[in-house]
């Protein structure tokens, strides 16, 4: 069977949702973290979510990305028994606008985890959207009416798409940088570990927060997709990942050639890739000349996994 390598940490809990979806449709998951994330502004936060929404006249939340869904359900657990400032209003009746089902369900687990608080976001919008581009124009269309004010949650990467779109629609934005991403250090190390175990033929593979965790299944197949999921950490990893996998490259190749970029004593497996947006897609094929087979729909486990089942049933290697 075909072994799938996902480019990102899987998720804490005891079921993966990406990986589950590629195992039950026939291939073989392997998550290994990528990013290493550190939390900035967490003070800032703080003192914004005691405040309440009307101190700042915030209408809403956007936020993009797990990790700034994490920095609120961790300040949530700091002010889970401390009451918000009388009068300036209550997050729960706000709402809070997010770009997948990824974060959907990252910040449904703050009501999970501490239940019903002043803090605790109850209305969440735009889950459907799949891309800042298309969440922001959903934000812009709201047809109560377009928000006049909103706090929005962001990491050391972000692209200007929201802001420009929003403040375009005169929506005043406020940005707070609450995550700062730097590849894993691990990463490497990691990635030779999966590969060993891969080819044995015994077990499957994935990593919790740089830990090993066997899995069981044989992993003896060489065929491969590679599923990136953020230019940023594409940019990290591509330099890595030439060393043990062929890419089809680009029409800007001349060749078009199937290459890596060290040559090794055994001819290294080719890889198929996908990318989870148009965003990543367009860094890989920009910055690395590299061919992508597929690009979902949207960013969801179910589209994956359905347009590589899609691409492999039509077209395959």
């Amino acid at each position: 069977m075909t072994n799938a390598l996902l480019l990102r940490a899987p998720s804490s809990g005891q079921d993966d949702r990406y990986e589950t979806t590629f195992n039950e449709a026939g291939y073989h998951a392997l998550s290994v973290p990528v990013l290493e994330t550190i939390s900035t502004n967490i003070p800032t936060l703080r003192e914004i979510l005691k405040a309440g929404p009307a101190a700042e006249k915030f209408e809403g939340v956007v936020l993009t990305s797990a990790r700034s869904c994490e920095a609120w359900k961790t300040v949530v657990g700091d002010l889970v028994r401390v009451p918000p400032v009388e009068g300036k209003g209550s997050w729960s009746a706000v709402p809070f606008y997010v770009v997948g089902q990824g974060t959907a369900a990252a910040l449904t687990e703050v009501h999970q985890t501490y239940g019903q608080t002043p803090y605790t976001p109850e209305d969440i919008r735009g889950e459907s959207s799949g891309t800042g581009e298309r969440l922001a124009q959903f934000i812009r269309d709201q047809p109560q009416g377009k928000p006049k004010k909103l706090l929005y949650l962001t990491g050391d990467k972000n692209r200007d798409t929201v802001p420009t779109i929003l403040g375009k629609a005169g929506i005043d934005l406020r940005a707070l940088k609450v995550y700062e991403t730097q590849g894993s250090h691990t990463f490497e190390r990691d990635l030779e570990d999966a590969l060993k175990l891969a080819s044995t033929g015994s077990v499957s593979y994935s990593t919790t927060r740089s830990k090993l965790v066997l899995r069981q299944g044989p992993l003896a197949s060489q065929s491969w997709w590679i599923i990136h999921f953020a230019p940023s950490a594409a940019g990290f990893v591509m330099p890595i990942l030439n060393n043990h996998f062929c890419f089809e490259h680009t029409e800007s190749n001349p060749e078009r050639s199937i290459s890596n970029s060290s040559p090794s004593p055994s001819p290294s497996p080719r890889a198929k890739v996908a990318a989870i947006g148009p965003v990543t897609s367009s860094f890989l094929r920009d910055e690395f000349q590299i061919h992508v087979e597929v690009v979902p729909p949207s960013p969801t486990p179910q589209d994956l996994v359905a347009a590589i089942v899609s691409y492999d049933r039509n077209i395959g290697f």
